[in-house]
């Protein structure tokens, strides 16, 4: 067993304090990282003050991870000690249902394994990427190119994929009218994807405060969602529309906004009620969709995309003692656009 540094919440109404993990020992299939920098993700938030739910505490979050393989196991054959590698939100799944078997495991029907406050295979909960040391299973540790700073990369292994899998799979690209709603950790990654992609981006954001950077990360336009006449201009626009926001909206006037046979796809998750009214969807044939992360194959094919593009997330690198003040800054908005731990600092 391994003893490691971290960061954790000793509970939902606490500040998160230094501590130690223990990690399993290397099993056969498993890969020990050096995490070098850990993205700080609203959903950490969420899970530790226990919005989404009890959580087991003390907990250690983290699932944008970031660093170099230090130890392998004897039967791993997909990474090697010294390789560049990242983990995302989840590390295990049941691996033989029909999701996992088509590289879907963010679908595993037994559920997935999520990188912290899960059941993990031993029965322990797992620990998250606030830490200097993780054990994962080589088959959800992905390569991170070398054409990607780690610093960067980290947050694209839950902001990245959580916007490109929506993106690619209902078809974002030349010809296609693309709105990102929001522009924070999530939103930002969207836009830069959705413009590499070649798509017609429009920024929908709450003020314009951010739409030099929207324009800069590759969007066309900007709207000011706060603007009535925003959703009298832009009824009927467009293909898609990918929801990055956490906070309570009026669903049905961002459901008007789609052409015929568009889809409004959340991948926020407010945790109120979203009614919606029938008369937003039948006129036009349009559809309400949710998405979530993407598998590990997809995962792969996003850094990749990434690394060619030269696309990364907007970053500010903080060291372990402002944690607690990087989350009320989330909170207030007041980051551009993900903070990421350098782990050194644990």
């Amino acid at each position: 067993m391994l003893t490691v540094k971290a960061y954790a919440a000793p509970s939902a109404t606490e500040a998160l304090v230094p501590t130690t993990l223990t990690r399993r020992d290397v099993g056969p299939h498993d890969v020990l990282i050096d995490i070098k920098f850990a993205g700080i993700c609203h959903s950490d938030i969420h899970t530790v003050r226990g919005d989404w739910g009890p959580q087991s505490f003390p907990l250690t979050p983290g699932h944008e991870i970031a660093g170099i393989v230090v130890e392998i196991g004897s039967a791993v054959t997909r990474h090697a000690v010294g390789d560049r590698v990242g983990v995302g939100c989840m590390v295990n799944s049941c691996g033989e249902c029909t999701h996992c078997q088509a590289g879907e495991e963010q679908y595993c029907l037994a559920g997935n394994t999520g990188t912290y406050g899960a059941v993990d295979r031993d029965g322990t909960i797992t620990q998250g990427g606030y830490a200097t040391h993780v054990v994962v299973t080589e088959s959800f540790v992905v390569t991170i190119p070398d054409g990607l700073a780690l610093d960067v990369a980290a947050p694209l292994l839950c902001a990245g994929i959580t916007t490109y899998s929506p993106l690619r799979h209902w078809g974002a690209g030349p010809g296609k009218k693309v709105a990102i709603v929001g522009m924070g950790g999530l939103g930002h990654m969207g836009v830069k994807l959705a413009a590499a992609m070649g798509a017609d981006v429009t920024v929908l954001s709450q003020t314009l405060s951010k739409r030099d950077d929207g324009l800069k990360f590759g969007a066309h336009r900007y709207y000011a969602t706060s603007d009535p006449e925003t959703f009298t201009e832009l009824a009927g626009s467009f293909d898609l529309i990918v929801s990055t926001i956490s906070a309570e909206v009026d669903i049905n006037a961002y459901l008007r906004l789609l052409a015929v046979n568009g889809t409004l796809v959340l991948v926020g998750a407010p945790p109120e009620a979203l009614p919606v009214q029938a008369f937003s969807l039948i006129p036009a044939r349009r559809s309400f969709a949710g998405s979530t992360i993407g598998g590990i194959r997809e995962t792969q094919e996003m850094l990749d995309f990434c690394a060619e593009h030269g696309l990364g997330a907007e970053i500010e690198v903080i060291s372990a003692e402002q944690i607690n003040d990087a989350y009320e800054r989330v909170l207030a908005s007041d980051v551009r656009y993900r903070f990421v731990i350098d782990t050194a600092t644990l």
